[in-house]
């Protein structure tokens, strides 16, 4: 059973190791999970995510790997020696190039997490005719889910407005991963599909990522102590 603050994830959307390393010594024991994204990774390379699983850290590596199968099976196995619990690719890749990634982390004696990227937060229906997808967000990520869950991915990563129908059409035994997360106090920016962390729960979200509404407060640590608290009476609501 995840413990609340398990199921945080404190996004490290900064631009430097220092930067992240203080984020990370003032947030403390309050979260033990951090996502490197694409921005931290490519300013600092591996090393970063070798310092912060050494500290005992968990790290989810977030650069959605989507390429053919067998440079993707590589990233993973590279992705699974830094020692990552989890890590994620596009579910727009395929199905077997999301095989390739879920074999190469079973192979691997770390195990990683795979999770399939249906559709990013920052995408609303009207932005899907112009990349070529017809319908919805819904359908478009009902139906990469179940490709990724077809797959053998062992979660997802949606928003949490997907996230109950996610579980009525796939079932339980996976996680969902839900970016977008604002507190009901926190401005959306850039997300198009946000939800707060109760109710991302209450959906059946397994994690929520939160960058900013961390990053951004006078206090981290409390910020991110005060999500860890809506996730706990979530989790209580949705047990009962």
């Amino acid at each position: 059973m995840l413990q609340p603050r398990d199921r945080l994830i404190v996004a490290l959307d900064v631009a430097s190791a220092s930067q992240a390393r203080q984020v990370v010594q003032t947030i403390g024991e309050v979260a033990t999970t951090y996502k490197i994204g694409k921005q931290l990774f490519t300013a600092e390379g591996p090393r970063v995510v070798r310092d912060l699983v050494s500290s005992g850290r968990k790290v989810f590596l977030d650069l959605k790997f989507h390429d053919i199968p067998n440079t993707v099976a590589g990233a993973v196995k590279s992705a699974a020696d830094l020692g990552v619990s989890m890590l994620n690719v596009h579910a727009s890749g395929g199905t077997r190039m999301l095989k390739a990634a879920v074999e190469a982390a079973k192979q691997h004696p770390a195990r990683p997490l795979v999770l399939a990227v249906t559709v990013l937060t920052s995408l609303s229906d009207s932005d899907l005719p112009e990349i070529g997808i017809s319908g919805n967000v819904l359908s478009q990520v009902l139906r990469l889910g179940a490709l990724a869950r077809n797959a053998g991915c062992g979660g997802l990563v949606a928003s949490a407005q997907e996230a109950a129908e996610l579980r009525r059409t796939l079932g339980e035994g996976f996680a969902i991963v839900t970016p977008g997360i604002r507190p009901a106090s926190s401005a959306a920016a850039d997300q198009a599909r946000v939800v707060t962390p109760e109710d991302a729960i209450t959906a059946g979200a397994t994690h929520l990522v939160v960058g900013r509404p961390i990053l951004d407060a006078p206090d981290a640590a409390y910020a991110a102590a005060k999500i860890v608290d809506e996730i706990a009476g979530a989790v209580v609501t949705a047990a009962s």
